[in-house]
């Protein structure tokens, strides 16, 4: 009858351990970067500006002409039609993501001249 009592518990508590380590690898896997993806989102909502190029969710490309609280006013087309739109309604803003492209190549150039002129002087 023992035997029997000491199996059941270490079945219990090796089914608790995997229990928590499936929770733990959704939070990191599933949770925690849908968590980030929306922060994100966010803050590019909240750092959009007037002459910003963005696409809504809908795929409508178009020019920043009013930024207001909760809408945007963007411009598309030659013909210069403009709608008003949710915030919430933006999918990417081209502008900012290009200014961080060319932020991010500079980083990467100055990384390399330090590092060539850190070769060059170790060379001497």
């Amino acid at each position: 009858m023992t035997i029997l009592t000491a199996t059941g518990s270490a079945g219990m508590g090796s089914m608790l351990v995997t229990l928590v380590l499936m929770l733990a690898v959704f939070y990191f896997m599933l949770i925690r970067p849908e968590n980030k993806r929306k922060k994100e989102a966010e803050q590019m909502r909240s750092a959009v500006k007037t002459g910003d190029k963005i696409t809504t969710i809908g795929g409508i490309v178009g020019t920043v002409v009013n930024v207001k609280e909760n809408n945007l006013v963007i411009e598309t087309g030659a013909d210069q039609v403009r709608i008003e739109i949710a915030k919430w309604a933006m999918s990417t803003n081209e502008t900012a993501a290009e200014a961080a492209k060319a932020e991010a190549k500079k980083a990467q150039e100055a990384k390399a001249k330090a590092k060539a002129a850190k070769k060059a002087e170790k060379g001497k």
